[in-house]
């Protein structure tokens, strides 16, 4: 008689925690998925942040382009009254320059050909950009 009181013990633990188990697993189970919907909604909720600021950076720096290309149309139109409205052969060379600098940075550099004449005028020859520079026999 002695080891049917353990038994029973045993047998009505097992039970209770089948018991408790069958009630628990469930109310986990829906705890964890709102938990798992609170986490994407956090995530959600960041990622819009994150996308606000980068439309916030990229309206800053196109009004400070704009800032800038008015301030080069000024130092333009500046330096066209000082001229006369008349542009020297210096000034167009660094016109010239300043938009081979342009079209590097691009990587559209065309080809040039130096024409012996006053001033070495320049030609673009588009026709070859790219393309390997073959030596004249």
């Amino acid at each position: 008689m002695k080891s049917t009181k353990p038994i029973g013990i045993i047998i009505g633990t097992v039970v209770l925690i089948i018991i408790i188990l069958m009630f628990g697993l469930p109310l986990y189970n829906v705890w964890q998925q709102e938990m798992a919907g609170k986490a994407e909604m956090a995530k959600a909720e960041q990622n819009r942040k994150i996308l606000i600021e980068e439309a916030r950076a990229r309206l800053e720096a196109e009004k400070l382009n704009a800032q800038a290309e008015i301030e080069r149309a000024k130092g333009m139109a500046e330096a066209m009254k000082l001229e006369n409205g008349t542009l020297n052969t210096t000034y167009n060379q660094y016109l010239f320059i300043r938009t081979l600098e342009k079209l590097a940075d691009k990587g559209d550099l065309p080809q040039i050909i130096y024409m012996p004449a006053e001033g070495l005028v320049p030609v673009l020859d588009v026709n070859h950009t790219k393309k390997s520079v073959q030596p004249v026999e």
